[in-house]
């Protein structure tokens, strides 16, 4: 995987300062792919008023890191064409994702990837809730001290785009004799991945499956596995091949 395709994703971002300065750190480590889901209403959509000047402020010499940045209505939308998504959270729990990696090894675990990883950031005051994690195949925390462990989101970015410059950047891999894996090979987006899973779901169920409540999660598990496999489509339809057979042969 390359720097070019890591996506910064910001889940509903509400000041405008710290958006601004999400672009000067995503710049300062060539990180150039911004997306906004559900901005709230401090984030400015138009090229006027006292909330751009601020946002600008901050971003200093990466007004075009914002003036490039997508915007979506949902999280799901802006995640449909990535292969791979992580939710950035410290906080575990019931329905949160039981493992999680540091900065460092997430970027590891990235680099022989192949297709977009969206790496995605809550809102500054709240995070990411429940709902929005579970859009992501796998998390990933800074670790911190506990006495005091919330983080500014543009440092939380600029820790991660530091990470990410270091074991993905081209010329630095090409320096330390790395190659890019050849990209005759490109996992499946998460809208198919989706599509996988369902028609997955639907095959168990009808072999009575599903008698006891436990789909959505089952459904949940199958998508994230796809996704931190990597698997290509012709692997993913190959995989639901087989269970379409087990169908047919019961």
């Amino acid at each position: 995987m390359r720097l070019d395709d890591v996506i910064i994703v910001l889940a509903r971002p509400s000041e405008p300062g710290n958006t601004g300065a999400v672009c000067r750190a995503m710049k300062n480590m060539g990180l150039r792919r911004l997306r906004l889901a559900s901005p709230e209403p401090g984030i400015p959509l138009q090229d006027e008023g006292s909330s751009l000047e601020k946002l600008l402020a901050r971003a200093i010499h990466a007004a075009d890191i914002w003036n490039g940045a997508e915007h979506f209505a949902t999280l799901k939308e802006a995640l449909v064409d990535c292969s791979i998504s992580v939710g950035t959270s410290r906080r575990r729990g019931r329905r949160r994702k039981s493992n999680t990696l540091g900065p460092r090894e997430l970027a590891e675990f990235l680099k022989p990837k192949n297709g977009r990883a969206a790496i995605v950031f809550g809102n500054e005051r709240t995070g990411l809730n429940r709902e929005e994690l579970e859009l992501c195949n796998m998390a990933s925390h800074i670790p911190v001290s506990l006495e005091f462990p919330s983080l500014n989101l543009s440092h939380a970015v600029q820790i991660y785009a530091y990470e990410l410059y270091q074991t993905l950047d081209k010329s630095i891999n090409e320096a330390q004799g790395c190659r890019a894996v050849p990209g005759q090979w490109v996992p499946m987006t998460a809208a198919e991945i989706d599509g996988l899973v369902k028609k997955t779901s639907d095959s168990l169920a009808s072999l009575g499956f599903y008698k006891y409540p436990g789909r959505e999660d089952q459904e949940r598990f199958l998508r994230d596995l796809t996704a931190r496999a990597g698997l290509s489509l012709s692997e993913g339809k190959y995989l639901h091949n087989i269970i379409a057979k087990a169908w047919r042969l019961a």
